[in-house]
Formats: structure tokens, C-alpha cells, sequence
């Protein structure tokens, strides 16, 4: 198993990074459980970050295939790399699978006790189908190269890891199978986590010698697992790795056999260690019996002692399990992306991948069931859009935004005179951060066609609505081809295209010309295209992109050389063909999502914090929560979340701000958003957080009628600015400053100023008065504040310098008070942010 590189400081000593405190508010990240006592403590549960980590899709079928899987093992740099940040990273060149189409079964994999997977994976995997699996890693006392996985139901299933291993794992189990009773309690916290989170399921990795004594209770904790995990999760998996054997001892036998089927027996399947030689899938199919398929011999890709050699030879022991009827089981497929594989990460990616889906064949298709959405995007890129307008330049990553990916195949070295067919992530999107890019050449009244979606989709009454977005150059066209099958097996094909389509009379069943919508957010440039079809009884079964250029009256001809002898000739010139696709939504309805108002929601913030910078300037981190008031299920799938930062002119004219700009801060797969350290100018008097719901169609609120919370900045910092504002004026008008005061040549309280920021803090001399005063100073600021100094200067002068007195007098009125309720001096500061 892959260990993870840890950063490397240039500097002699460099300061140690702060101890992390997960129940204090920072940006959220996943973590795994490293102790038994951690995960008995449940500890977790009260993490400021738990709420975020929980699975915002779930998964849409809950049973297994029965036929021959394939089960993949993530195992990249150690874990927990660019995909901890749930709200996102800042490589564009981060990790991430694409190929789900060819996966039932994912394990998020570490050496730590308990993996949590990263909601990214679990929330991208379930759209696609696939379980979830988090492994359970009993540490092992000798070494070895082995991956653990378990299997959850539900499209594809994501499994966490439960895993011990070396000395400390040795210590674990004692623990841990020292009684029945404890191996049921650790069981039901590990199910707890599961049903959580939200994903699928365990692989158990015990990989350390066992006293013969313990496996009764070993297999009372694995038995009690897989039967609770069921109970709470129907569908769940629990998938045992080959390692310790029914007598303790640690010797994997890479096969199913009488040494590991008792563990096989009680739970959903095995996961067998990858050196295996040729005959032992076989067998091992032979010793399940109708359990076969529950079978998952490992692949190792790096090569390890594997069958077949692994990397770019994985396929031969693919073919190898395809043949005798068996599971897969891969492990570390991030050896494309560790070791560097050329020319670069996405073709070396696609290709390898191409290689699987050559020996393997698809698992998963989708459409398979409505509403259908893909915007293409791979959950990394260069910028964000959306209805085809940038509203982000950064790059970022953030698997969770990985939407359907297309069944591109892959091509190797395209020819020049073709058209290269590409996920691209610096092109201009319609919506998020991806397309699909047609690129290359193409002679007139010509046409190139290529699968982008491989369904099963049965079509009802209802008629199918389909809109999709194109940006063209020129007279580059871009149509959908729709492949039908009935239940006959009859075969009909639609193509959707605009126009000059007459090239196409003989190819399909029949032409649809979309009509184009012109939608009032949308970005120029783009097209949004609109159509509709009845296809009662039949099924969807692909859908094909289709790019082609009609033949025009004054074609452009060239002289091309022969090279046989003969005479050069006169032969129509093929032009740049360049087209993209932003995305594709189909439905049983014309009709977007519906958006609650709005009112309906109840928006709130916490753990608000102020910091202050340069020149006036400040940051302010805070957790946004947010709520449907009805009590209804308002979960949708994500939320965009901006910013709008409201000089107080702007608030002053136009009460909302009319003309701030939007600035787009991340996006939301939980109700909750946390801001950290957003910067704020001086000349800013009032913060506005919109969030933008979107729906599954990939149809956004409009953000005019988005919920929102608004923070005013100024009330917030009232003992820095507008102190300043009030002391100011009481020196310009030489009032007297009540604030300073002598006993026992002991400063009651003092005013510290710095400079042009003015009062910033006051200092106590008794803790208790300090306590007692400061809600009442901070809300007597803030109610007073409301009248501003311009309208105080505005009244006559006398007048003014009543209004002023009476305000201070009535606050050192509070402050003699609450000191003569105390004897005793103890010098305490009241800090304003």
C-alpha cells in the first residue's frame, strides 16, 4: 500500500503547525478515527466539521448486480490529500475518477484506524451508481502491500476501511475482541458512523496475528457488523479482507478457501489478496458456489507480486476473472496520477481506463432514470459558470461537483483530418467548469458522429423534453442523435439539429429541429436549445453527439499534388470544425425546478469572528446555516454560495445595495457554508451572503430571489469605527471626555486609541463589572449608533452637545454602577473586534 508524501520545509526549524482541534470552526476538511478510543468516545459526532462530511446524494438502487463486479480501491498518496476540503480546493490538477461507468463498488482507503470517506467520493460515486465503502484496518505486525475494501448497494457503492495493523493494531484487538460485548459495541459505532454519513458500508482489514481465543469474539464483531449495517442500511456491504485466517494466523491465501470462508460465510464477500496465480479464481468460485460473484480477487495496479503485472497490463488479469466468472477487486488505480504517467494525467487516465472498459466492458448506464443532468464537469478546472457567464476565474477542485460523465472513447493519437472529442476545462462552460470540445477538420455536407451516454432509459406517455446548450464557430453545427430499442427489439434513431440537416434525410428515422430559447441570463454566444419526443414503450439506449457542416453554393476549392504522376486536381478544402457542448438536461417536463421564495427560508450565521487588518480593514469568518421554515425536505443537490460587500452609501441611497457586485464564494452540498477570513475593505458597512439553489436540472434560483443573510459590519464593529466617529466629534467640539477617571490614582476605565481607527479597546479594573457592563455598553453603542454623526452635526450646536453629553453621561452612569457593586479591582479588558 501507497504511503503518503508529507510536505517537505525549507527552512531549518520551521514553527509547528497548531495542534487541530476539530470542534473548533475552521474550514472543514474529512478525517479519519486514529483510536479506539476516539471512535468509542464518539467524539466525531461532536466535530465542528461532522455536519459538513455528511453525503448530500443518495444512492438510487440498493442491490447488486448479480453478475461478475468490479470493486476499486482508492489508495492515492495516503489519503486525505486535495479531497479533504469538502468546500473545495485549489488545484485544478487534482486527483479524481471519471470512468464510472465501469464501477459497482468504491473503497476510500488509508493506514489509518477508521477512513472516513471524504463526502466528494461518496456524493460523485452514488450519482454514478456506485457503493461506498470506508475501510476498517486492524494493524498488522509483519509487512505487506494490501488494500481493504467494502462494498455498499445503491448505484456505486462507497465502502469506508476499518484496518489494523503492526504493533499498535495488535493493541487494538485486545481491546477490541476482549469481550463479546465490546465487540458488538465497536460494531454498532462503526454502523452508526455509516448510516451518518451516509455511505455504504465496511472492508475489514484485520491484518495482525490473532490468539486462537479472540476469533470467536473476531467473528462476533464481523458477524454483528454485517448484521446491523443491514438492519440500519438495507443494501449495505461488508466486505472482509483476505488476511488473518480462521486460526489467528497471519497468512494470506490469496483464494477463498477453507483458512478465510468462515469470515466469507457472515458477511457480504471477500476481498483476496492480488498473488493469486492463474487457477486460483477458479477454485475459489468453486469453494462460494452461488456466492461467486461475492468473490473479489485483487489486482494490484502498481505491479506488486500481482497476476498479470498490474499498470498498463491490468488488463490481462481482468480478462483472466472475466473468464472464470469472478469479481474484481483494483486496487490503487492513482498510480496513473503518482507516478506521472505521460503525456499527461488525462490522457495516461483515459487510456488506462480504456484498457478496463476493453477487458471488463460497462457496469453502470445511465440515463437511467429522469430527470437526467450533465453539465460535464470532472470536479476540477480553471472557472466557474453558470448559464454560460464566468462568475469565477480561480482554479479549484471538488469531486462532489462531478456531474454524469460522458462514455468518450478514447482514441490515442487523433489525425489531423478528424475531429478530437474532449472533456476540456479552459474553454468557456455553459454551467460549472467543464464541456465536451469538437475540435478539428471537417469537409462540407460531411458528418462525424460519436457516443456521449450509453442508456436504459424506458420512456412512458409522458412525452421526453430535452435541452441542451452548444457554442459553435462559423458553420460548425452540433446535433444529438437519440438511439431507440423497443421491446421487439426494433431500433429507431432521431437526430436533433437546427438546421441544414438535408444531408441527413437517409441516416435517421427521424429529424427534430430544436427550438432556441432565449433565456435572459444567458451569456452571449451560447445557444440554448430546446425539443420534444414520444417514444411511448421504447428505451433510450444512446445518445450521440453529431457534428457536421452543410454544403454551401461557393465551397472553397484547393489544388491538391499528386504524388502517383497524374495531374494535380481541384478537391473542396476542409475547414476548422470547432464546437462545444455545455451540457444536456432531459425530462418529463418543460417546467424548471420550483425554488421557494425567499421568505421560506430561515438563514442564519454563527461562530462569527472579526479580525482586523491595514488601513480600516478587516476579515470576518462565520458559519452559514440555512433551512426550509415549512419543515419540508428543502435538501437540493448543491448551493452557490456568494457575497455582495454594501458600502453604506449604497445601503444609505438604495436600501439593498442596488449595483454591488456579486462575488462568488464556493458552492454548498450541505445546508451550511462556512466563510473563512473573507476580506472586507474599509468603505464596507454591510455583508449580504446569497445562497443560490440549484436544482437537479442544473437550473439555478435567480439570486435577486435567493435567501440570504445579511451582516451589517458596522454594528459589529462598533467600538472600533463608530467610537471613532463619536470621540471625534466630542474633541472637534472640545466637549469634556468623561471617559478618563482617577482613584487612588487607579484609571477607572481608559480609552485607547490608535490612531485614525480610533478607540479599539477599554480597559476594566474589575472582572465582575466587566461581565456585568459590557452587553450592556455594547448594546447601548449599538442602539445609539443608529443615529449617525452626520445627522448629529447637522442639528444646532447647542442642541448637538446635549445629545452627545446625555449619551456618554448615561454610559459612565452604567460603568459607576456596576463598580459600585464590587470591592475588589482586578484589571480586565473589554476587546472590541
Amino acid at each position: 500500500m501507497s504511503v503518503s508524501n508529507e510536505h517537505q520545509s525549507s527552512t531549518a526549524d520551521p514553527p509547528p503547525p497548531p495542534q487541530f482541534d476539530p470542534t473548533q470552526p475552521s474550514i472543514p476538511i474529512s478525517y479519519p478515527i486514529k483510536t479506539l478510543e476516539d471512535l468509542g468516545s464518539r467524539a466525531y459526532f461532536k466535530s465542528f466539521h461532522y455536519p459538513f462530511n455528511i453525503c448530500s446524494v443518495p444512492l438510487a438502487n440498493s442491490v447488486l448486480d448479480n453478475r461478475p463486479r468490479v470493486l476499486v480501491c482508492h489508495d492515492m498518496q495516503g489519503g486525505y490529500v486535495d479531497d479533504k476540503w469538502i468546500q473545495g480546493g485549489s488545484n485544478p490538477d487534482a486527483y479524481a475518477i471519471w470512468h464510472w461507468y465501469l464501477i459497482d463498488v468504491f473503497v476510500y482507503f488509508s493506514h489509518n484506524l477508521v477512513t472516513l470517506p471524504p463526502p466528494c467520493w461518496t456524493n460523485t460515486a452514488h450519482r454514478h451508481g456506485v457503493k461506498v465503502l470506508r475501510l476498517i484496518m486492524l494493524l498488522k505486525l509483519r509487512y505487506s502491500l494490501h488494500c481493504m475494501i467494502v462494498l455498499v448497494p445503491m448505484k456505486t457503492k462507497v465502502l469506508g476501511t476499518f484496518i489494523t495493523e503492526w504493533d499498535e493494531g495488535k493493541a487494538v484487538c485486545n481491546k477490541l475482541l476482549s469481550t463479546k460485548e465490546s465487540a458488538h459495541m465497536y460494531a454498532e459505532l462503526l454502523s452508526e458512523l455509516a448510516v451518518a454519513l451516509g455511505f455504504d458500508g465496511w472492508l475489514l482489514n484485520m491484518e495482525v496475528e490473532l490468539e486462537l481465543e479472540q476469533i470467536p469474539n473476531l467473528k462476533e464483531f464481523v458477524s454483528h457488523l454485517t448484521q446491523i449495517m443491514h438492519s440500519s442500511l438495507p443494501g449495505s456491504l461488508v466486505i472482509w479482507y483476505d488476511s488473518v485466517t480462521i486460526d489467528g494466523a497471519l497468512i494470506w491465501q490469496n483464494q477463498l478457501n477453507d483458512e478465510n470462508k468462515p469470515f466469507f460465510d457472515i458477511c457480504d464477500g471477500i476481498f483476496v489478496n492480488y498473488s493469486w496465480e492463474e487457477s486460483y479464481p477458479r477454485s475459489s468460485a468453486a469453494v462460494a458456489g452461488d456466492r461467486k460473484f461475492d468473490v473479489y480477487m485483487g489486482i494490484d495496479v502498481f505491479g506488486r507480486g500481482t497476476y498479470g503485472g498490474g499498470k498498463w497490463t491490468t488488463n490481462v488479469a481482468l480478462d483472466v476473472l472475466k473468464k472464470d466468472d469472478v469479481s474484481a477487486a483494483i486496487f490503487a488505480p492513482g498510480w496513473v496520477y503518482e507516478t506521472k504517467q505521460p503525456p499527461d494525467f488525462q490522457t495516461a487516465q483515459n487510456h488506462w481506463w480504456s484498457l478496463v472498459e476493453k477487458s471488463w466492458g460497462a457496469v453502470k448506464f445511465y440515463p437511467e432514470s429522469l430527470p437526467f443532468y450533465s453539465n460535464f464537469d470532472q470536479g476540477h478546472g480553471y472557472h466557474i459558470s453558470v448559464e454560460g457567464g464566468q462568475v469565477s476565474d480561480a482554479p479549484w477542485n471538488n469531486i462532489s461537483s462531478q456531474c454524469f460523465q460522458p462514455f468518450l472513447k478514447f482514441s490515442g493519437n487523433p489525425s489531423p483530418d478528424t475531429i478530437e472529442v474532449f472533456v476540456d476545462f479552459k474553454e468557456s462552460s455553459y454551467r460549472g467548469g467543464g464541456n465536451i470540445t469538437f475540435k478539428g477538420t471537417l469537409e462540407e455536407n460531411t458528418d462525424f458522429t460519436t457516443r456521449i451516454f450509453q442508456g436504459e432509459l424506458l420512456l412512458g406517455a409522458v412525452p421526453l423534453h430535452i435541452t441542451h446548450s452548444v457554442k459553435s464557430e462559423g458553420d460548425s453545427l452540433l446535433g444529438l442523435a437519440l438511439q431507440f430499442s423497443s421491446t421487439a427489439n426494433e431500433r429507431t434513431s432521431v437526430l436533433l439539429a437546427s438546421w441544414g440537416t438535408n444531408q441527413f434525410s437517409r441516416k435517421f428515422s427521424k429529424i427534430i429541429a430544436p427550438c432556441q430559447v432565449n433565456k435572459p441570463r444567458t451569456a452571449p454566444g451560447w445557444a440554448v436549445l430546446e425539443s420534444s419526443i414520444e417514444m411511448n414503450g421504447y428505451k433510450l439506449t444512446e445518445i450521440h453527439a453529431v457534428c457536421y457542416r452543410p454544403k454551401h453554393e461557393h465551397a472553397q476549392l484547393r489544388l491538391e499534388n499528386r504524388t502517383d504522376g497524374s495531374e494535380d486536381t481541384l478537391v473542396y478544402s476542409p475547414k476548422e470544425y470547432h464546437a462545444v457542448l455545455g451540457h444536456i438536461t432531459m425530462n418529463t417536463s418543460k417546467e424548471n425546478t420550483y425554488f421557494p421564495p425567499s421568505s421560506s427560508w430561515l438563514v442564519e450565521g454563527h461562530y462569527i469572528k472579526w479580525s482586523s487588518g491595514s488601513q480600516g480593514s478587516q476579515t470576518v469568518s462565520v458559519k452559514i446555516d440555512w433551512k426550509s421554515k415549512v419543515g419540508t425536505d428543502s435538501r437540493f443537490p448543491k448551493y452557490n454560495i456568494y457575497v455582495e460587500k454594501l458600502s453604506e452609501q449604497a445601503v444609505r441611497d438604495h436600501g439593498v445595495g442596488l449595483g454591488a457586485v456579486q462575488e462568488y464564494l464556493g458552492v454548498a452540498n450541505v445546508e451550511a457554508f462556512y466563510v473563512s477570513e473573507l476580506p472586507i475593505p474599509a468603505t464596507t458597512s454591510s455583508l449580504k451572503f446569497i445562497i443560490q439553489v440549484c436544482g437537479v436540472d442544473g437550473v439555478c434560483q435567480n439570486l435577486d430571489d435567493s435567501p440570504y443573510f445579511q451582516l451589517d459590519v458596522k454594528a459589529t464593529t462598533v467600538g472600533g469605527r463608530k467610537m471613532f466617529h463619536l470621540f471625534s466629534y466630542v474633541e472637534m467640539n472640545n466637549l469634556i471626555n468623561p471617559w478618563t477617571h482617577s482613584t487612588n490614582e487607579q484609571k477607572l476605565l481608559g480609552c485607547k486609541s490608535y490612531g485614525k481607527l480610533g478607540i479599539r479597546h477599554i480597559e476594566w479594573f474589575n472582572s465582575l463589572m466587566c461581565e456585568r457592563s459590557k452587553a450592556v455598553i455594547r448594546g447601548l453603542l449599538q442602539n445609539t449608533s443608529r443615529m449617525k454623526i452626520r445627522e448629529l452635526q447637522r442639528l444646532p450646536s447647542r442642541e448637538t452637545k446635549i445629545w452627545v453629553i446625555m449619551i456618554l453621561s448615561w454610559m459612565v452612569f452604567v460603568i459607576l454602577l456596576c463598580k459600585l457593586s464590587n470591592g475588589k479591582w482586578g484589571k480586565e479588558t473589554l476587546v472590541f473586534p
